[in-house]
């Protein structure tokens, strides 16, 4: 009987908890409350540092800690074992809002985290783009919404995307194909940086390939004349790209890599295999691009006596912007403040800094402070498959400072701060300002109606989306 009242005692002291949780603040307070679980998951992924489609840990552990926030989770769709959704409904009839998650490493950058380079041993990728904080802080915000629905009992539904392979995989276009935004009224985004904004600018649509080469083997001295060098095509097609950078509009980027050059010298290598990644701001200007480069493997085939054959590996739109979502972030973003560096952050922070090319300074405002809100800025170098889903749903973001001000993306500094506690704080504060812009979409239908609005005028009215890399499956295995 005493165990009977206190467990309801317990049960009853958790509903007023929850039902306490009626306004911004106490949201705000609930997630302070909370983060030690999203933290001390964030660094468990970490330090996992699994690379696209191979995310199988991080993704059990997010849909382990969405299961115990009350969510349903359907695994495993769009044919990605390691995507997933988490859904909380509350009532009927009331809008949905997404939230994206993502959980990818990159190979190549693992690294401890101290403020030297210093490579984790037999580690073989890092958290350099900061996936393990966005997909746990994306998580946090989702459960900070959800508690904030059930408290108020204000219908609608919250739903947690779990994204694998954003670095070069192009999960969320899968989830975009599949069909998983066509109830969704407006999705919310985050990510990892160097400084707290909200950036109103585009990003480069990007797609790519591995282009593999077939020739013949032979012994490189005695019978260099009966082989053919899969090897040549690879290096005549790289010759022809590089000259193609002066015809091709400057704002275009061609980037690759030789994946395979053969086995041995004294070999002439029957295979062979480089892989091409292409950029700009306008995915029609790719479209050329990309059919000029096409030809130009062809052509060095056809000059080496080999034979190539291409697979086109992923392809994401330039970033569809949308302002009116842009003020409600940057008005909450504003609300919940910068980072607050301790003298040990301040000092680790002092210490990377050092390492930076250039001798720049540290500006530690990035961090502590909320840059302006601008339009009009200039297109980003940098691609997302998130773009895809901002083509068919109003989608926007922000970034906070999870690394020290200075810090590239995709460099060992970056997977260095995102060991400590600087990025966890970044982390928390894009969580209480996502989770705050959902309670304003939640509750404001004008806010929805403007965002809807401005999305369609700029979206055109005789926009169809097609994915720019076609119908194939998901690859599963591109970073095997």
């Amino acid at each position: 009987m005493i165990f009977a009242f206190a467990r309801l005692a317990c049960l009853i002291g958790m509903a007023t908890s929850v039902l306490a949780q009626t306004t911004k603040e106490d949201v705000l307070v609930r997630i302070d409350e909370k983060k030690g679980l999203y933290e001390d998951m964030a660094l468990r992924i970490w330090s996992y540092a699994e690379v696209g489609y191979q995310e199988t840990r991080s993704t059990a552990l997010l849909q382990e800690r969405l299961r115990a926030e009350g969510f349903t989770i359907e695994a495993g769709v769009a044919g990605m074992p390691t995507a997933f959704t988490a859904t909380y409904t509350q009532g009927t009839g009331g809008p949905v809002i997404g939230i994206l998650g993502e959980f990818d490493a990159l190979p190549g950058v693992a690294q401890e985290a101290i403020p030297e380079r210093k490579a984790i041993p037999g580690q073989i990728a890092g958290h350099a783009c900061g996936h393990h904080v966005y997909g746990s802080g994306s998580a946090a915000a989702a459960a900070a919404l959800k508690d904030w629905l059930q408290a108020t009992g204000t219908p609608g539904t919250v739903r947690f995307y779990g994204c694998p392979a954003e670095e070069g995989g192009s999960g969320k276009v899968y989830l975009v194909r599949a069909g998983l935004f066509n109830d969704v009224d407006a999705v919310l985004r985050w990510h990892a940086g160097d400084r707290n904004e909200v950036d109103t600018g585009t990003t480069m649509a990007n797609k790519s390939a591995k282009f593999r080469f077939q020739g013949i083997a032979s012994h490189a001295a005695s019978a260099p004349e009966r082989g053919r060098s899969a090897l040549d095509g690879v290096e005549a097609m790289n010759h022809m790209a590089n000259l193609m950078r002066e015809h091709v509009p400057s704002d275009t980027r061609i980037h690759y890599v030789i994946t395979r050059g053969g086995e041995a010298p004294n070999v002439v290598p029957a295979n062979a295999e480089v892989f091409y990644y292409v950029r700009n701001p306008r995915r029609e200007v790719i479209d050329d691009v990309w059919a000029r480069l096409e030809q130009a493997a062809q052509g060095a085939a056809l000059g080496t006596g080999t034979t190539v054959a291409w697979e086109i590996i992923h392809g994401a739109y330039e970033l569809l912007p949308n302002e009116t979502l842009g003020r409600a972030i940057h008005a909450n973003l504003t609300r919940v403040g910068g980072l607050t560096y301790s003298s040990e952050e301040t000092a680790f922070a002092q210490a990377i800094g050092k390492t930076f090319p250039g001798g720049r300074p540290l500006d530690l405002s990035l961090a502590t402070e909320v840059q302006p809100f601008e339009t009009g800025q200039p297109p980003s170098p940098n691609s997302t498959d998130s773009a895809d889903v901002s083509w068919v749903v109003p989608t926007m973001g922000l970034n906070t400072a999870t690394w020290v001000p200075g810090t590239p993306g995709h460099s060992w500094q970056a997977v260095a701060s995102g060991g400590t506690t600087i990025a966890l704080k970044g982390m928390v504060v894009a969580a209480k300002a996502m989770a705050l812009t959902g309670i304003d979409l939640f509750t404001q239908p004008e806010l929805r109606a403007e965002a809807r609005a401005e999305f369609l005028r700029r979206r055109g009215a005789d926009f169809v989306y097609k994915p720019l890399l076609g119908d194939r499956a998901p690859p599963l295995d591109y970073r095997k």
